[in-house]
């Protein structure tokens, strides 16, 4: 591979794959780094790591990484020197980086006592670039699927007949082609609504994901000192819980959802 960047030091672009989405507690299972040199060629090391902690099965069928595949690879403290000095003097790039690849792979630097300085370094996000170019909003959208400019833009029957247009272009575009939603699952696009709502499907119990339901189909808490736990088991052994939640700041649909449960509780009783 050879790219046309004008460069005048190295810069690699590099993609992590993870145990999970916390920047603070999750770990690398796998990291690949392309490095495009001022000259025009771009040397590539990708490495299997060893999180030495369990990947959750979910996460592993999103990047097909399971604990089995990892289990004899180096952990990143024992390639961090290597991986270091492969970075020293680069520029960094990758997709969406600044706000988890990059964060993650220093807190793994700093784990494993490596020094990985950022102040001397370019960072380039791709992702950032893309969404500046091409706006995810109404208007864009209008534009690139209808080839028109909307009028009235934020006028509510403008915006509710563009929106109409643009799905019926949308699956005109991409009807039979196969996209994988935020589980992994492959859906082909095809002109029905209940296919079209595959693809919205997610696991909240309730609209703002208070709450959602874990690969048991149990309904579990997303949030908190009880994020992983039943909701049912937290509501039986802390009835306070439940007050407190009917009494803060969250959306009623949130703490109607959660009053379903308990009544659920008390008639199975």
């Amino acid at each position: 591979m050879t790219h046309q960047l004008k460069l005048k030091k190295p810069l690699a672009f590099f993609d992590l794959e993870t145990t999970g989405i916390d920047v603070m507690k999750d770990r690398i299972v796998e990291i690949s780094i392309a490095k495009a040199l001022p000259g025009g060629e771009v040397v590539v090391k990708t490495h299997k790591v060893n999180p030495t902690v369990p990947i959750p099965y979910e996460t592993s069928l999103i990047h097909g990484i399971y604990d089995e595949d990892i289990k004899d690879a180096p952990t990143f403290r024992v390639i961090a020197r290597q991986l270091a000095q492969f970075l020293d003097g680069c520029d960094l790039a990758g997709y969406n980086c600044n706000r988890f690849d990059v964060p993650l792979m220093v807190e793994e630097f700093l784990r494993a006592n490596v020094d990985f300085d950022l102040k001397n370094r370019k960072l380039i996000d791709v992702q950032r670039i893309f969404h500046l170019m091409e706006p995810r909003t109404l208007t864009a959208a209008y534009k690139f699927f209808c080839g028109k400019a909307l009028e009235n833009a934020h006028s509510a029957e403008a915006d509710t007949l563009a929106t109409a247009e643009i799905l019926d272009a949308m699956v005109k575009r991409y009807e039979g082609e196969s996209v994988r939603d935020e589980r992994g699952t492959e859906i082909v696009i095809s002109n029905d609504v209940e296919t079209l709502n595959k693809i919205m499907i997610n696991n909240n119990v309730d609209l703002m994901g208070r709450m959602v339901y874990n690969n048991d189909g149990l309904e579990v808490f997303n949030f908190g000192k009880h994020k992983g736990r039943p909701v049912t088991d937290v509501l039986q052994k802390e009835p306070s819980f439940y007050d407190w939640f009917i009494k803060s700041e969250f959306s009623l649909d949130s703490k109607r959802r959660l009053t379903e449960i308990k009544l659920r509780m008390l008639t199975h009783r």
